[in-house]
């Protein structure tokens, strides 16, 4: 095998990305994140000559990637909220728009011994910054995923907080009562499959994905279920799809018309987020 430097190795797998159409930021981060380094680190080994080792699995990470394998889950984690988070095939890779909706709930309530349950937690990523964020709140996550859990718990210990953990299809084994519910549910169509990015249909779990009812089955099912789980005065937060906004104000109208609903918008001003107070 030739010898070449750290900065042959990332430019001629930029190149090779870009022949693909994919976004060729991917070297770097690729790089980067298999030798955890920093853009510092990086420009510091820029001229020196990469170890074989390092050059075939740098390669290896590379043709993943062309082949469409999410680049978070070629290096097995991602990061949210601050935090680094284990992530692999049994749960979706955490999106910037999620970490608006923890904004909006930190925003809204202030630490304090409030009682906050994750619904479709998933890697744990919005448990685990609403209880970094406010200490005092007793926050619970749940997930019909076994593996999905697994990962949520690793992810609870790397980054140093308590959380209940509960297996349970969103509140059919929860029995505690909570100030503050939050889901980020599968939401998407199946009929909207001929318009996803194909690394996310072949590799992210569909069961976090999909629902029924054209996307809306979870929205309904919890404006449903969720009284037996909720104090007094309880408030819901929902990350929505961005064209299901009036689809998903109108279940929780139907359920209760006293609520109290408010809709945001993400950074790209796209309708994201629902809140349901009754």
């Amino acid at each position: 095998m030739n010898k070449i430097t750290y900065f042959e190795a990332q430019k001629r797998a930029s190149l090779c990305i870009k022949a693909q159409n994919l976004p060729v930021d991917a070297a770097k981060y690729l790089m980067m994140e298999r030798l955890n380094w920093d853009d510092v680190h990086l420009l510091m080994h820029y001229r020196e000559i990469m170890p074989e080792n390092e050059l075939k699995q740098f390669q290896t990470d590379i043709n993943r990637f062309i082949n469409g394998e999410p680049a978070q889950y070629i290096i097995g984690k991602a990061n949210f909220y601050g935090n680094d988070l284990i992530v692999n095939s049994n749960v979706l890779i955490p999106r910037p728009e999620t970490e608006e909706l923890v904004d909006w709930i930190l925003n809204d309530n202030a630490d304090g011994p409030l009682n906050v349950l994750d619904v479709g937690t998933g890697s744990g990523a919005i448990a685990i910054a609403l209880k970094q964020q406010r200490p005092q709140w007793n926050v619970w996550a749940s997930d019909i995923s076994s593996a999905a859990l697994e990962v949520a718990e690793k992810n609870a210990i790397k980054n140093h907080v308590d959380i209940n953990f509960k297996h349970s299809d969103l509140f059919t084994n929860i029995n505690s009562k909570f100030d503050i519910i939050v889901s980020n549910p599968p939401y998407i169509s199946g009929d909207e499959t001929p318009y996803m990015d194909e690394s996310v249909v072949k590799y992210e779990p569909h069961t976090a994905l999909f629902a029924k009812n054209n996307g809306l089955e979870l929205y309904q099912r919890i404006s449903l279920e969720r009284g037996d789980v909720s104090k007094q005065n309880s408030t819901l937060y929902l990350e929505i799809g961005f064209k299901q906004q009036d689809a998903v104000v109108d279940i929780f109208k139907q359920k209760n018309p006293l609520s109290k609903i408010e809709t945001k918008q993400d950074l790209a001003n796209h309708p994201r987020m629902v809140k349901i107070q009754d």
